[in-house]
């Protein structure tokens, strides 16, 4: 069981503007509770008990929202990213890699997971690093595509994948145990010294890990989850949470 988890949350969500003018995306409410809300909840329920959230557009709006949720299941601690303006989301594991200690959970911060994915995702499998995919008919150029082996080993991971590449999509769930933290947390240190490390998203350190065979995947195909990118994900983002209220 991982208790562990490292939430992404330091984004605006620029694509869903206006709505994301003055609150951050993982603020909108779905069904009655924030976006970060529900995550807190779905990684609870499988057994997380720490998490740190990292932060950056209007981090005290976050800050005093997660001082807010008074959950005795876990303890939430904020870490605030100062470069989230010129930084991707590399950056912000950079910040939390103080955190990366024993195994661990990372989450995108818009990203909803259904309990059952969490459930699955907590029972493993045996990848040091396990990057969580569904799979669908056919993939678009703005999900981060997959291509796997049929032992479930990742070869390789990115946006601009071919068609004919494609067998699965991430969709911002990892685990990672035993060896599998300080692999990931060395890369982080060593992508974030170069001088275009900042404008990497972290899925591009894990396909460099790939060549390891440390690297697998887990599916969940069939499962609950949305990812939450334009204002037209709010509609079938909110079904899903209508059926967790």
């Amino acid at each position: 069981m991982i208790e562990h988890a490292i939430l992404l949350s330091a984004g605006q969500g620029s694509r869903m503007l206006p709505l994301t003018a003055e609150r951050p995306k993982c603020l909108i409410d779905f069904s009655g509770r924030s976006l970060i809300e529900w995550q807190v909840e779905m990684l609870a329920r499988g057994g997380v008990r720490r998490i740190d959230v990292v932060t950056g557009f209007k981090t005290d709006m976050v800050d005093a929202h997660l001082a807010g949720i008074a959950d005795p299941r876990v303890a939430i601690t904020p870490q605030f990213n100062p470069f989230y303006q010129v930084a991707d989301n590399l950056g912000s594991c950079w910040i939390a890699r103080g955190a990366m200690e024993g195994d661990f959970l990372i989450l995108n911060g818009d990203t909803l997971v259904s309990e059952e994915i969490v459930a699955k995702v907590q029972q493993g499998n045996h990848w040091p690093i396990a990057v969580t995919v569904d799979v669908k008919p056919a993939y678009d150029s703005d999900d981060m595509k997959v291509n796997r082996s049929a032992d479930g080993r990742l070869n390789k991971i990115g946006k601009t994948l071919t068609a004919a590449e494609s067998n699965a999509e991430s969709i911002g769930f990892l685990a990672f145990r035993g060896e599998g933290a300080a692999l990931f947390r060395e890369a982080v240190r060593q992508a974030m010294r170069t001088p275009e490390g900042v404008q990497h998203w972290y899925l591009k350190v894990i396909d460099s890990l790939a060549p390891t065979g440390k690297v697998g995947t887990l599916s969940i195909e069939g499962l609950g989850w949305g990812e939450v990118d334009f204002l037209n994900d709010i509609e079938a983002a909110t079904k899903l949470t209508d059926g967790w209220v």
